[in-house]
């Protein structure tokens, strides 16, 4: 009676297993959404700009944000992450305005750099349009 009752408590768990997982696959199939400063620049700005902000050269010349007198005004870090320029792709479309002054503000304040003046949404709004036609 009881290899019954361990029979059927092993077959219940088997058969309610599938149910319990949220997504097919190793690690699910959606990517997940940066929230934190940090998390952006893990996530999206780190390939290029190295780990320690200090850039890279190689394949292209990817400039350093570690001690970065450029990221003073935060005018000029918003400009590059929304529109880019020469080497550096814009960012609009991937990133929200929460989420470009989370990560320039992160970059702001580490990385050597000391400019803890946050950058907010309403900045990035400000300095950046929505392009015509969006």
């Amino acid at each position: 009676m009881k290899m019954i009752s361990k029979l059927g408590l092993v077959l219940a768990f088997v058969l309610a297993a599938p149910a319990m997982a949220d997504e097919p696959g190793p690690g699910g199939s959606k990517p997940p959404v940066p929230k934190t400063g940090q998390e952006v620049y893990q996530m999206v700005c780190q390939t290029c700009h190295m780990a320690d902000g200090k850039g890279a050269v190689g394949a292209g010349t990817f400039p350093a944000l570690a001690n970065n007198p450029k990221l003073k005004t935060a005018a000029y870090p918003i400009v590059m992450v929304t529109k880019g320029r020469g080497g550096m792709p814009w960012f609009s479309d991937m990133l929200s305005p929460e989420q470009t002054a989370a990560v320039i503000t992160y970059v702001r304040t580490n990385f050597g750099n000391n400019y803890p003046e946050p950058v907010t949404a309403e900045d990035v709004k400000r300095l950046s349009p929505p392009a015509a036609g969006h």
